[in-house]
């Protein structure tokens, strides 16, 4: 009797490892739990967390990172990590990995977008726009120089250049994927050294914006959202970028 074919079948999937940080991120809701933290409580300051987990500095605040833009925790420079939220039942790896997923497709959305509202603006704006834009990179620049990500500052200097691109279509459909955007400018600009590479790339974008230069605008702006996409939840691994 001839020997029966097997049914075909389906491919498995490749297993994907947690990254050390994810790993820690959940690691950290366990002992959130364990020393019964509430709302509003301060963590222990990052080196005195850092040893008592056994891990580095670097890796804890990716961990921080993950947890502040799931709205679990705030870090405040200077201040430690502020808990803000205690989830039940919620495994912090499965969200980062559901995240990660999303993350490309946000930033591809982004960058089209965001590419053409500065070949836009650079046509379009008025003064009120490149007193706007000005403002926000005055703001952003204040707080950097003082500790801070600027992350406020990087949110008004993109609405700004929104609003100059005059773009009806656009900027409503940068709304529509704006508190998607806020995640990865927390992520990003939490990197080691980025708050000053961003800064510097708002500075080319706005010198062509106001030069009246398109093509200038656009590249700037093309290379300034290749410099912000890259962040410790895209990489294969989990070391941090160099500052330099």
């Amino acid at each position: 009797m001839a020997r029966r074919e097997s049914a075909a079948r389906a491919p498995v999937n490749k297993l994907v490892r947690p990254r050390l940080f994810e790993q820690l991120a959940d690691e950290l809701l366990g002992y959130i739990h364990r020393e019964q933290f509430q709302r509003g409580d301060r963590l222990p300051a990052e080196r005195e967390l850092a040893a008592q987990l056994g891990v580095s500095r670097a890796t804890l605040s990716q961990a921080l990172v993950a947890l502040q833009v799931q709205g679990i925790v705030d870090v405040v420079h200077g201040g430690g990590s502020v808990l803000l939220d205690i989830p039940a039942g919620r495994r912090v790896v499965d969200t980062v990995r559901a995240r990660r997923n999303r993350l490309v497709e946000v930033i591809e959305a982004r960058g089209a977008m965001e590419t053409s509202l500065a070949r836009h603006a650079a046509s379009r704006r008025t003064d009120a726009d490149l007193t706007a834009i000005g403002a926000a990179l005055d703001s952003m620049e204040a707080d950097v120089e003082r500790g801070g990500l600027g992350v406020d500052g990087d949110e008004r200097f993109h609405a700004a250049v929104t609003a100059a691109g005059h773009s009806g279509l656009l900027a409503e459909l940068m709304g529509e994927i704006s508190e998607l955007v806020r995640e990865t400018r927390v992520e990003s600009l939490s990197q080691p050294g980025r708050p000053h590479h961003s800064l510097a790339g708002h500075r080319r974008i706005a010198e062509a914006i106001r030069a009246g230069d398109p093509v200038a605008a656009a590249v700037a702006m093309a290379e300034h959202i290749d410099l912000v996409s890259d962040v410790a939840l895209l990489r294969k691994d989990s070391a941090p970028p160099t500052s330099g």
